[in-house]
């Protein structure tokens, strides 16, 4: 056990210094297209969309492969991948020859990545992990991402100002390696793997499909991510260009609430433990999406400022309640064969579903306008909590 434990530090150190790597270049990319290379809004577009869409579908291909190798290899080399993929942007700024192009390729080679880590890291931790504390291994993953997301995008502004547009791009990079190196530590034998091809990524589609809790958490989670990241952008124009916030108050309406998340993530277990994980993950699924809908309703001022502090507060904590309590649910129902292809379907449809909703909704509030698109992604995830199943734990 002493083994294990030791182990299960290394991951968490490894996932830690990628993590806090990723939020402090958060919005790197973007900031580069417009102040670097005079990008204009369609340049932009393209660079946030074509990445993780070209991502997604190059994941596809990899969901297969990943089943069939032992996990921890194919998570190093993902981390050395990005780490290369991302200091060539530093490298190529310095000689003077970077292009939207080479960002816009950047982005899909670390999208792709991100999702075959992920599916690596899930069947691995499956794995690694005693199933009694799953959750708690889950929680902690879950309090370093809220922690690196309120921490990371204000170190990273700040270190743009005094150091250049492409600092947080190289401190991405390191993570990276600095998360192989943490991986390259682990001593967990995986034992033996089957190198035969494992099908194709419908397999985990079909797993997910055939399982019925696991297809209507999963279509739960498609649902509520994709309408709340639709109405992401609608929120930053309605508070930044129509309510005159300034900067720095929108920065503080979204990232003070991360302490939620952080809260949230330190209930899971004890409240799991204490109601039992379905009542929790029901409860947590159901509270998180009554508050977004008071997103279409803030003024100007002070207000206005509270109003959304308070509902992303509230969102933000039950979300950090409900992840971990979901990552352990979903790793205990997915069969050990199907688990790498499973998550990749799960990300790639996640993925898709926040592209096509936001598409979507960018026409509805040309339309209907801004606050009316908001309060219909808010009435719709009112409705989301139908699909949550009635657990057998």
């Amino acid at each position: 056990m002493l083994g294990v434990e030791r182990d299960i530090r290394w991951l968490w150190a490894a996932y830690t210094v990628s993590t806090f790597g990723t939020w402090l270049g958060f919005g790197a990319f973007a900031l580069i297209a417009v102040l670097v290379l005079h990008a204009g809004p369609a340049g932009v577009a393209l660079l946030a969309a074509a990445g993780p869409a070209a991502g997604a579908l190059v994941a596809v291909l990899l969901g297969p492969w990943i089943e069939a190798r032992p996990k921890r290899p194919v998570m190093v080399t993902m981390d050395l991948v990005r780490f290369a993929a991302l200091a060539s942007v530093p490298a190529a700024y310095a000689l003077g020859s970077l292009t939207l192009a080479h960002l816009v390729a950047v982005s899909i080679v670390t999208a792709a990545a991100g999702i075959a880590s992920r599916a690596a890291s899930g069947a691995f931790l499956k794995s690694l992990v005693p199933r009694d504390v799953l959750l708690a291994v889950n929680g902690r993953f879950e309090a370093t991402t809220w922690t690196a997301t309120l921490v990371g995008p204000p170190l990273g502004t700040a270190a743009i100002g005094l150091l250049g547009p492409v600092v947080t791009v190289a401190a991405d990079a390191v993570s990276y390696l600095l998360s192989a190196l943490g991986l390259r530590a682990i001593r967990f034998p995986e034992g033996t793997v089957d190198r035969r091809p494992a099908g194709s990524l419908l397999d985990g589609w079909r797993h997910l499909l055939r399982h019925r809790e696991l297809r209507l958490l999963y279509a739960n989670s498609v649902a509520v991510n994709g309408l709340i990241m639709a109405t992401s952008p609608l929120v930053a124009v309605l508070l930044l260009d129509r309510l005159g916030f300034a900067p720095w108050q929108y920065g503080l309406a979204f990232g003070a609430p991360c302490l939620g998340g952080l809260l949230g993530s330190r209930l899971a277990p004890p409240l799991v433990a204490r109601y039992g994980r379905h009542r929790v993950l029901r409860a947590a699924g159901v509270l998180r999406v009554c508050w977004p809908l008071g997103l279409a309703f803030p003024g100007p001022g002070t207000g206005g400022l509270v109003l959304v502090l308070a509902v992303q507060f509230a969102l933000v904590t039950c979300m950090g309640v409900y992840n971990p309590v979901l990552a352990t649910h979903r790793l205990d129902r997915i069969a050990p064969d199907r688990v790498a292809r499973a998550l990749t379907a799960w990300s790639v449809s996640s993925n898709a579903g926040v592209a096509a909703l936001t598409a979507v909704w960018g026409w509805l509030a040309g339309v209907a306008g801004l606050r009316t698109a908001i309060a219909a992604a808010g009435l719709l995830l009112l409705a989301t909590p139908l699909l949550l199943p009635r657990l057998r734990v």
